[in-house]
């Protein structure tokens, strides 16, 4: 499949760049529209802690179940206008195909009964688990592991999911190593050599398959890179700066499902989103505060300011006071949503003023935060957009991204301390001196990439 490489932004008004709104919105056959002016809840759950067998499978089963109608129930009790479950499958429902389709099908014919009977308008995202990783793994884009996850993803697409979706690994082995050292040499490598590509040739197919059975092809996540960095600075085990650098760069990434005809929303736990929706137009996942219960952040706020779907990460099926907690993530997400929508209703000043307080609320005091400033993302995208390729994006996003930040640390805007502070001037430093050719910085790192293997993405450095 041809890829489009985005020459401009979508939004040339960061008044334009808002919650609910985007420039090319999703219809589904129910009538629901995401980006079309309403920001709608989207579920994430799963199952507790089990092992997954033939024996435990009908009691794995019976939670989804209990989860898709006990939700269907609270959204009709809400008055929710649309909302979309999403099933991220566990490893062992990616190894058995079969089992991420049962359980596709359970949730659609509970909503579809649901619609039915109440008039609720909800979707289906179904985003199975990217196995292909380990030395098991023959190649990235053949072999069992890849043959498991398309049927995965077709047998969903038959049985009724609206979107597909799935979190990428392309690059990770190479990435992690970037993370643990700090080396953005690595990083860059690991995103513009391995990850983009990856993700082009990954989604070239869950376009097609898409496209033949008439759903929408949504979007991917740097959840096993970025996510990871960001969770690392969290726990303080690398600068915050770096993991803020990384997030940019993933944008670079992610971006690739749009320019092979992803439409969107992407996937929840892509922080990135803003930047995919700034250069695409295309509507977006986000997840912030209300993902606390799978992992801690400092843009719990921020995140929400341009999403047009707003989830909550992952959350088990587990008994709290209130009743199951799926059920009670998702009415915190409803109240989220409905307060958002009441502003856009009230008047657009409203929505933008809702809008900048998320944003300034979280901004001052995190670099990770700075950079999903609506006004930081779009002056960014337009210099990503500049650059062709994906090393030159790549390496353009880091430069731009390190850039804002040393820029609203001078000024007082982003407070950050001094340990933050020497490490800002090193990755300056670093991006700085990164050569003008991917070829280069192949001969440069390669050699120390010790667990890549070539011969894998077909590479010939």
């Amino acid at each position: 499949m041809a890829r489009k490489e985005y020459k401009t932004v979508a939004y040339t008004d960061v008044n334009d760049f808002v919650y609910g709104y985007a420039k090319n919105p999703v219809k589904l056959k129910n009538g629901m529209v995401v980006g079309g002016g309403t920001i709608y809840p989207e579920l994430n759950f799963t199952v507790p802690t089990m092992a997954l067998n033939d024996n435990t499978w009908p009691t794995a089963i019976g939670h989804y179940k209990e989860i898709a109608t006990k939700v269907c129930e609270r959204a009709y009790e809400l008055e929710v206008p649309g909302f979309c479950f999403e099933i991220e499958t566990l490893p062992d429902m990616t190894f058995r195909p079969e089992w991420c389709i049962e359980v596709c099908k359970t949730m659609v014919d509970i909503l579809r009964e649901h619609e039915s009977k109440h008039g609720i308008k909800g979707s289906v995202r179904i985003t199975p688990n990217d196995n292909r990783e380990g030395d098991q793994v023959e190649h990235m884009w053949r072999g069992p592991r890849w043959d498991e996850t398309m049927r995965a993803f077709e047998g969903s697409a038959a049985a009724g999911a609206d979107f597909l979706a799935i979190e990428t690994i392309g690059g990770k082995e190479v990435h992690d190593d970037a993370l643990m050292m700090c080396d953005i040499k690595k990083d860059v490598f690991a995103y513009a050599a391995l990850a983009c590509v990856d993700m082009e040739h990954i989604w070239s197919e869950i376009v097609r398959i898409a496209d033949k059975y008439g759903v929408v092809p949504a979007g991917d996540t740097a959840c096993g890179l970025a996510n990871t960095a960001m969770v690392l600075a969290e726990k303080n085990y690398i600068p915050r700066v770096f993991a803020a650098v990384d997030r940019v760069m993933s944008g670079v990434r992610s971006l690739v499902a749009m320019e092979v005809g992803a439409k969107g929303p992407d996937k929840d736990c892509g922080y990135e989103g803003p930047y995919v929706k700034a250069i695409s137009g295309n509507p977006i996942s986000m997840e912030g505060r209300t993902s606390a219960c799978a992992h801690l952040t400092a843009c719990g706020n921020i995140a929400i300011c341009v999403a047009d779907f707003w989830s909550n990460e992952s959350v088990q099926n587990i008994q709290l006071l209130s009743g199951i907690a799926p059920v009670a993530y998702f009415e915190t997400l409803a109240y989220d949503c409905r307060l958002m929508n009441t502003a856009t209703a009230h008047s657009k000043e409203a929505a933008l003023l809702l809008r900048d307080l998320h944003a300034d609320s979280d901004s001052l005091i995190d670099p990770h935060a700075w950079i999903l400033r609506p006004d930081v993302v779009l002056e960014i995208s337009k210099g990503i957009v500049k650059e062709t390729g994906y090393y030159n994006r790549t390496k353009k996003a880091a430069e731009l991204c390190l850039d804002s930040i040393k820029k609203a640390s001078d000024s007082g805007r982003l407070r950050i301390n001094d340990k933050e502070k020497d490490w800002l001037g090193k990755l300056i430093d670093q991006v700085c001196e990164l050569p003008d050719t991917l070829e280069e910085l192949a001969a440069e790192v390669i050699d120390d990439c010790e667990k890549l293997d070539p011969k894998k993405y077909d590479l010939e450095f």
